[in-house]
């Protein structure tokens, strides 16, 4: 099983009335929540592990995990109130404002998390749920407690509007990637977390030299570029499609990316450690296949496994 550990939210995505102004309508959604999504979907074994809230918002989360099929043994309840993210969508790329004072999955604590995982063989992390306390630091513990026995995948996903705490997001960042076997990034992220004159490729070879075996730049409509245990570079491209909005990409991509992974048994310690080139751009082909489905409809909406054929 691979266990996604993240947030869960409320995506509130903009609409036109009736009436004909604007509105939102609410959808479930948060980065690492999307990719369990999408990995359930793939009928990959998955499980999240997320503090989400007992209030309307979060049976709406849980409903959506269950009709995907996502393992929720690990999801942490409360009666505190769900993050909400509105949506703002411009050209089809999307930015955000987010209300997570005091919610269910930014609160929760070291106490709360799982002792014992069984078949996991994979954690995630990324997203907003590591830039706040007290749930990013019991996300750190969590993943020091398990990185030596399991893979781990990282997608920092910065949202540098989220971040009140820049040095101590830039510590916990650096120490979660001493941990990873696999981080991805995008441009944005690479910039914001090198900030020096240097190329990205350049970027990405401080950010191998810390910890992660595998780098995985991508691109959007570039595509997306590794680089593996070794230091070679792989490039795949990405699927041309009419793009309805970005939201949810890059999770898709992660679901993909860890989907394939898992179903040719490649998540293992040492295997990824070491994994081929030839490996490497059949997840990532696979990854970016899952995303193009993803832009090509509106919000985090991740294909089925019987809508890759």
């Amino acid at each position: 099983m691979i266990l996604c550990c993240g947030e869960s939210l409320i995506d509130m995505i903009p609409e036109q009335t009736i009436r004909g102004g604007s509105g939102f309508v609410p959808h479930a959604g948060g980065a690492i929540f999307n990719t369990a999504i999408g990995l359930g979907r793939l009928d990959c074994s998955v499980g999240l592990m997320s503090g989400i809230s007992t209030d309307i918002f979060g049976q709406q989360l849980m409903a959506d995990l269950k009709a995907s099929n996502v393992d929720t043994n690990n999801v942490i309840r409360s009666d505190r109130p769900t993050t909400l993210a509105f949506v703002k969508l411009s050209g089809g790329q999307a930015s955000y404002s987010f209300f997570d004072e005091n919610s269910a999955g930014r609160m929760i604590g070291s106490d709360d998390l799982p002792i014992q995982l069984g078949n996991v063989t994979a954690l995630l992390f990324g997203g907003i749920s590591l830039a706040c306390d007290p749930g990013a630091e019991a996300y750190l513990q969590f993943a020091e407690a398990y990185a030596e026995g399991l893979v781990v995948m990282v997608d920092p996903n910065i949202r540098p509007s989220f971040i009140s705490d820049e040095a101590a997001f830039r510590d916990r960042i650096e120490r979660i990637f001493r941990l990873a076997d696999i981080v991805k990034v995008s441009n944005e992220d690479l910039n914001w977390l090198f900030q020096g004159p240097e190329t990205l490729e350049q970027k990405v070879f401080k950010l191998q030299k810390i910890g992660p075996a595998v780098v995985i730049l991508t691109r959007g409509s570039l595509g997306a570029q590794a680089w593996t245990p070794v230091g070679n570079s792989v490039f795949v491209e990405s699927q041309k499609v009419d793009v309805i909005d970005t939201v949810g990409a890059g999770d898709s991509f992660n679901a993909g990316l860890l989907g394939s992974l898992a179903a040719a048994g490649l998540l293992n310690k040492a295997v990824i450690r070491s994994i081929s080139e030839s490996d490497t751009i059949t997840a990532m082909e696979f990854g970016a296949h899952v995303a193009a489905i993803t832009v090509g409809r509106a919000g985090s909406n991740p294909p089925w496994k019987h809508e890759l054929r």
